[in-house]
This record gives C-alpha cells, structure tokens and sequence, in this order.
C-alpha cells in the first residue's frame, strides 16, 4: 500500500500548480517575493546633498543622478535598467557517414598426404576436400543526420540590480508578467552585466550579459492542454521501451 501512495505524494506538487488557475485565471507572482523587491527594499538609501550657495550664484552644472546632466544608468543595488531581447538566430548541421569492408579468405589442401584422394569417395557427389577451408565475410553502414532550427524573439524587459560584486560587476533580475483571459505569459531574465556595457539610454544587450538565463513561457488553461498528463511524462522516464 505504501508503495502506492509515494509515487502519488511525488506527483501532487507538480499538480498543485495547475490547480491555482482551475475555474479562473492564473495568479500572478507575489511581488513581495521577488528578489528585485528583496534588492531594492534593502538597497542602501540614496545619499542626499544640498547644493551650498555661494555669493554669486549657485552653479547648474552637477553630476548627481536625479540631475539634467547627471549619469542615469544603472551603477547601485536597487537600480532598474533595460534589458533589450533581439534574438534570429539559424542554425542548420548535416551530416553523412558511410563504411564499407570486404574480406574473403581460402585455404586448400589437394595433395596433403593424399588425404582428399582417401576420403573423397567416401563423400556426397561433388563433395571434395581439395578445398578444405573457404571463407568471405562482408559489411556496410551508412548513416546520415541533419539538424535545421530557427529562432526569432523580439523582447523587452525592465531588470533589477539585485547585487554589486567585488569587481563592480551587477546581478541583475527582471520578470515580467501579462494576463490575457486565462493565459499567463512569463518573461523571465537574469545574469551579470558591466557598467561600462550599459548605454546611455539605460539600456543593454541580452548578448552583452553573462550566464544569461532568459525563459519565454506561460501558465493558464491553454498551456496545460498542450502539456502531457503527469502519469504519461512519468512513465515516459521509467518506460524502456
């Protein structure tokens, strides 16, 4: 009985999220729970200056952030930046391999001691040991293979510095969710960027951030039609056959 009931405990967790949006639409993430909320509710708080005037006038010119002229990319825990997805990419591999063997050997003993000449009238009609060992083998393999993919995706996404290492590198991650009827779309991106990689409009390259981690999926009614039962991709792991 027990046997029975630990496969079922293994599979209630994967089904529990399809019961979130059973009879109505997918929840969103809490945002509480994001770690760009963790980064920007625990980021240090902005230093706060006041200009000291002077007897003649008080300068325009500033460097600060929040200024006209200031530097407004991403550099501190809790920034937001702009994460620009462009991927078309084509990829097409072939392959073809072919092997061919052949062999044949022969061995005869007409006049060995006269030993066909003793034992060839005690065998069938056209039977002979004149050649006593005869032997071919033969062997082929062809194989071929082919891999063709093509992938377009056009994206979007605000990110948050969620860390800033040792060398001045940032941690970044960013999500994005959009509810239409009973379909939720994820947007997910996270990785490591350079300051000096951002442009001045605040923005940067999914190909100019590394260990990029970018997930393009959904939740709702209509995945999950599209998915396997959870007993079918079970017993697609264990089958053998």
């Amino acid at each position: 009985m027990k046997s029975c009931i630990l496969p079922l405990l293994l599979l209630l967790p994967a089904a529990c999220g399809r019961f979130d949006h059973l009879g109505k639409a997918p929840s969103f993430t809490p945002k509480e729970k994001s770690a760009e909320h963790v980064a920007m509710a625990y980021a240090a708080s902005p230093e706060v200056t006041i200009p000291q005037r002077t007897s003649d006038h008080a300068s325009l010119w500033s460097g600060n952030q929040s200024s006209l002229l200031g530097d407004r990319r991403a550099m501190k825990q809790g920034d937001i930046l702009t994460v620009v997805i462009e991927i078309d990419e084509q990829a097409e591999i072939s392959n073809s391999t072919s092997r061919s063997r052949s062999g044949s050997e022969s061995l005869g003993i007409p006049q060995l001691f006269g030993i066909p000449q003793r034992h060839d009238p005690k065998l069938p009609d056209g039977a002979t040991l004149g050649d006593a060992v005869d032997l071919g083998s033969q062997s082929s393999s062809s194989g071929d293979g082919s891999v063709r993919r093509s992938e377009s995706l056009t994206l979007r996404v605000a990110a948050t510095v969620t860390q800033v290492l040792s060398n001045g590198v940032m941690a970044i991650e960013g999500s994005q969710e959009v509810r239409v009827n009973f379909e939720l779309r994820e947007l997910l991106v996270s990785g490591y960027v350079r300051p000096e990689d951002i442009s001045r409009q605040n923005e940067i390259t999914y190909d100019k951030i590394a260990s990029a981690r970018i997930s393009y999926g959904g939740r709702g009614q209509i995945t999950d039609v599209q998915q396997p039962r959870l007993g079918q991709q079970v017993l697609d792991v264990i089958l053998p056959f």
